[in-house]
């Protein structure tokens, strides 16, 4: 609410929905058949500590205390290291673990998840053991709640035929034998859909053109900077 402040948003409606709003919907499926899945984001039920400790978790923290304590005004820092700790692919006692395929009958299987509280909570009650399992939307939606818990407006955004260009040749590649066979040959992917995140705050790094939403992806997919 402070208009000094990086994450200072004027709309009084927007406000109400990507800071103070405790439920939402998260769209997935395919672009045919789109699904709207109920979630509850409990940013104000009882989470802060842990949210605080995800900070004391993460390797930015472990690597420079000094330097990452000075930072955490810094909604630009504070997303990557959010962003890192909301998995546990790369063992840094990460909120969740992710998984795509095989079965899940061992744990919770993703799409059970249908609000980010439980999630924290048990994440804190297992001694900051990754909790298994999340896909992308659960990511996501976890993400939504620790960032509007430390005051950062947050949204989810829902992208149908989703392509992740690895190789960055701005196409994505596919293989076949002679027969028509697909090869497993290259890195690129196609998914029905995919779920990350926007975050509303200024960019005085880059000026104020490309002040507003910014993109931050919490899903494990590959390394950004290490």
């Amino acid at each position: 609410w402070f208009s000094g402040d990086d994450v200072y948003m004027s709309n009084e409606n927007e406000r109400q929905e990507y800071v103070l709003n405790e439920n939402g919907i998260i769209f997935v499926g395919n672009a045919r058949y789109m699904e709207a899945r109920g979630w509850f984001y409990g940013q104000f039920q009882d989470l802060l500590n842990i949210c605080l400790t995800m900070l004391d978790l993460s390797l930015y923290y472990r690597q420079d205390p000094a330097m990452d304590v000075s930072r955490r005004g810094d909604p630009k820092y504070v997303g990557r290291v959010i962003s890192s700790m909301i998995n546990g692919n790369d063992n840094d006692n990460g909120v969740l673990l992710g998984k795509w395929q095989g079965s899940f009958h061992s744990h919770e299987n993703p799409s059970r998840w249908d609000g980010s509280v439980v999630i924290l909570k048990k994440w804190r009650q297992d001694n900051y053991r990754p909790v298994q399992y999340g896909q992308c939307w659960v990511f996501a939606g976890v993400m939504c709640t620790v960032l509007r818990c430390l005051g950062i407006p947050t949204r989810l955004v829902s992208n149908f035929n989703s392509a992740h260009d690895v190789d960055r040749n701005l196409s994505i590649d596919k293989y076949y034998d002679s027969s028509g066979r697909s090869l497993n040959i290259g890195k690129d992917s196609t998914w029905d859909y995919h779920v990350w995140n926007e975050s509303w705050f200024v960019r005085p790094d880059l000026g104020r053109s490309y002040n507003g939403w910014q993109v931050l992806d919490a899903t494990p997919q590959e390394q950004s900077r290490g």
